[in-house]
């Protein structure tokens, strides 16, 4: 057998053939770029119901939110509390209530990353605002 004999060989060796329902696993094609994995229809609807999980328990903290500060501030017309200070509150109380109770949910917080926590942080604040503005009227 010549070298290049040898050489096609272990290269046919090394090919796995995909079956019809696997997805591609991930593979750097260019330095610097990877591919990601596609998801199965079963994960696809998993994650779409934990995206409504976490919008829907964010807008009701930030409800929760805007009517307590509606309660306990009214117009907010103390000069002695800023509202940016306010809003900074209710960012770190509502981070550490979203931590405890998304498990409850059978979501895991671990996995968030920052753009996850920035995005049910801005829905929080977003519904504080809007309900507070509205109570106001």
């Amino acid at each position: 057998m010549s070298k290049s004999s040898k050489k096609k060989s272990s290269v046919a060796k090394n090919e796995v053939k995909p079956a019809d329902d696997a997805q591609p696993a991930p593979t750097p094609s260019r330095p610097g770029k990877t591919q990601f994995k596609m998801k199965t229809p079963e994960e696809k609807k998993q994650a779409h119901k934990e995206g409504i999980i976490k919008t829907a328990v964010a807008a009701i903290l930030g409800i929760v939110a805007g009517s307590i500060a509606y309660m306990q501030l009214g117009v907010g017309d103390d000069p002695t509390i800023k509202w940016y200070v306010i809003m900074m509150f209710i960012v770190g109380i509502s981070f550490y209530v979203m931590k405890f109770s998304f498990p409850i949910f059978k979501i895991k917080p671990k996995e968030f990353g920052f753009k996850d926590w920035f995005y049910v942080e801005f829905i929080v604040v977003d519904f504080c605002l809007v309900t507070w503005t509205l109570l106001l009227n």
